[in-house]
């Protein structure tokens, strides 16, 4: 193989990669840092390839990606969607980067991540979250500052909890079993938790 062929198959890993966010709905920013294209060549590849196809109309969003961190906590459903990818993001790998939101990720990483969130977007039919919000949470999780993947002490499972909180937190499912009541303590496993 010579030089040329391994730069050349770099290029179309790139442009694959680029159809495979439009096609997710990224942004151009977010594709750009991924893949190094320009926004230019992003739009064309658009253009050509998914503009006028017959499948799927594909939305083009515009503006800043999601940063915001109580988006995954807003409710049971998301919280218990974003363990789910949490859970994928650990089996695949793809957590201990330690990369700023800035810092383009390499092309096998981000190749993976759209595996992960393909995989989530399979066995999830309400699925409420998007690929861009699905970025800014492995980013989150790498960093674990404002969020982090734990298990759940009542049931072993994995949930997203934010390290911050004083009360302990639980699952999704063991938080249908809770008691609603004046205060937030419940009997879990013998144990009160507060």
């Amino acid at each position: 193989m010579r030089i040329t062929d391994d730069r050349y198959n770099r290029d179309w890993q790139r442009f694959d990669l680029a159809l495979r966010l439009i096609s997710h709905e990224a942004r151009t920013c977010t594709i750009r840092i991924w893949t190094g294209l320009s926004d230019d060549r992003i739009r064309k590849l658009y253009k050509s390839y998914l503009a006028h196809s017959g499948g799927v109309r594909v939305s083009r969003h515009r503006g800043k990606p999601p940063t915001q961190v109580n988006f995954f906590q807003r409710n049971r459903e998301i919280r218990g969607q974003a363990a789910v990818l949490g859970g994928l993001y650990s089996s695949l790998g793809l957590l201990g980067l330690h990369r700023t939101q800035a810092e383009a990720p390499p092309l096998e990483w981000s190749e993976l991540f759209c595996d992960a969130y393909e995989t989530y977007l399979a066995s999830e039919p309400l699925r409420k979250i998007s690929f861009e919000h699905a970025a800014h949470l492995v980013w989150l999780l790498d960093k674990g500052t404002e969020l982090e993947l734990r298990e759940c002490p009542g049931c072993d499972s994995l949930m997203i909890h934010d390290p911050l909180r004083v009360r302990r937190s639980v699952c999704t499912f063991c938080e249908i079993d809770r008691p609603l009541g004046p205060r937030s303590e419940f009997a879990l496993g013998g144990q009160l938790l507060r």
